[in-house]
């Protein structure tokens, strides 16, 4: 099928306008990260609150139509009008909108190396059965939020899902949301808006639609990253429009064996072609998704996470590490809390793992006895992480104390370059404890 045949209706060839400007609004530009049917995106530094943003400029091409321009306008800033009132951790930020000469920009929120999820809706790169049910719990969940601000997407695909580097998501483009609230009274556009391999059967019918629209979108998503296939893809508008509307997908079954219990009802819900059948609320989805993975629910919050990233950030282990390693250690690593008394290694057991005190204080005992004392920033542990033999000695919590846990297992959710980096460190660390302990030997034999 042509890629066109997933573009939305009425979306003409993109055009590029020349040159890269070098300055937007008060934003200065840095270079071009992307181009999609309705405008180019930048990155671009905002010298007034020091960060790097993200500046999506509508084409002028279409701007400057005659008899579609004004239109084209009004479809380009509605994306500002729905995402102004959405603060989200799982829905990508709008800072900003504008007017520069002839550039219509909107200003958001940059992602550094974000990719979408369109590269692993492929059989031979769908994601992890675990990672597809977190990834579309988060969406749910952002769906329901926007849901209940008024705001229904109807364009949900994977190239609007934005899959960053340290594994989180970030639900994109608002450009023809419809916005159901007693403050807007901007004109909404209706009729055949979206893309047609992932409309729902109202919007492939033009009728009425309701939030669920969105969830039977976030459904197929769902299907074409656990199967690699859509389930309604044909080689004309005409056939995907009556397989959405009246034909039922490829059971998963057919693709594999492996799904847990209860995904495949939660999947043919989320795909009914009536919406009153449907899941009606995203936080529906959640819950359901969430009876799967009991732990789906503990899904950390981004406060938490960033808390986390600053606690290792500040610890001289990790000292060189960058951003995104430390965030890729943050997503792999287990985090332990332990209270005063508390034993964290047991002399004598086996154990194959790696600890560094985020905060507190631990004791060293041998035999019953006090051997050293350690504090935050602190190691234990590195020779049971790299023979996986038995704990001489003992760890145990003289204050309340948190650890962060690494082993083998742990460190292979992280990408390779953070591996390589950790073991690194690691290497440097023993290195620098043999020679301690090699001086103290020498002192001994001295005295």
């Amino acid at each position: 099928m042509d890629d066109s045949t997933t573009e939305r209706a009425g979306d003409s060839t993109f055009h590029t306008f020349g040159q890269i400007p070098s300055v937007i609004g008060k934003y200065d530009i840095d270079k071009e990260v992307g181009k999609g049917s309705m405008g180019t995106v930048y990155s671009a530094y905002d010298s007034f609150s020091s960060r790097t943003v993200a500046i999506k400029v509508a084409h002028p091409h279409f701007i400057n139509q005659t008899e579609d321009g004004s239109r084209f306008r009004k479809l380009f800033f509605n994306e500002a009008h729905a995402t102004a009132v959405l603060d989200h951790p799982s829905i990508l930020g709008l800072y900003d909108a504008g007017v520069d000469g002839e550039l219509c920009y909107l200003v958001m929120e940059y992602v550094e190396g974000a990719n979408t999820l369109q590269p692993f809706c492929k059989p031979d790169t769908i994601l992890p059965i675990r990672e597809v049910v977190g990834i579309i719990y988060k969406c749910a969940k952002a769906l329901d939020y926007a849901h209940r601000q008024g705001i229904i997407h109807r364009d949900i695909k994977p190239s609007n899902i934005l899959f960053t580097k340290d594994r989180d998501i970030r639900v994109a483009d608002f450009s023809i949301a419809r916005i159901n609230r007693a403050d807007e009274t901007s004109t909404q556009f209706d009729g055949f808006l979206g893309s047609p391999l992932y409309m729902s059967p109202e919007q492939i019918n033009e009728w009425s639609i309701e939030s669920n629209t969105d969830i039977f979108s976030l459904g197929s998503v769902l299907y074409e990253m656990l199967t690699g296939e859509h389930p309604f893809r044909s080689d004309s508008l005409t056939k995907i429009a009556h397989k959405i509307t009246n034909t039922q997908p490829r059971p998963l079954s057919e693709f594999r064996t492996d799904l847990p219990e209860g995904l495949d009802y939660i999947l043919s819900r989320m795909l009914k072609k009536k919406n009153s059948k449907r899941y009606s609320m995203g936080l529906d989805v959640a819950a359901d998704l969430a009876l799967i993975y009991d732990d789906l629910e503990k899904i950390e919050t981004e406060d938490s996470l960033r808390e986390k990233f600053n606690s290792l950030n500040q610890l001289g282990f990790f000292r060189g590490f960058s951003d995104a390693e430390i965030w890729g250690l943050v997503r792999a690593s287990n985090w332990q809390s332990y209270q005063h008394g508390e034993t964290i290694i047991q002399e004598g057991d086996i154990d194959n793992s790696f600890y560094i005190i985020l905060s507190g204080v631990v004791n060293i005992q041998k035999n019953g006895q006090h051997v050293d004392t350690l504090q935050q920033g602190c190691c234990f542990g590195e020779m049971g992480f790299i023979a996986n033999t038995e704990r001489t000695a003992s760890v145990v919590a003289k204050t309340d104390v948190s650890i962060i846990r690494v082993n083998a297992s742990t460190l292979d959710r992280a990408d390779e370059g953070t591996q390589l980096r950790f073991l690194k460190v690691f290497v440097q660390t023993v290195t620098d404890r043999l020679k301690q302990t090699t001086s103290i030997l020498t002192q001994l034999r001295q005295i």
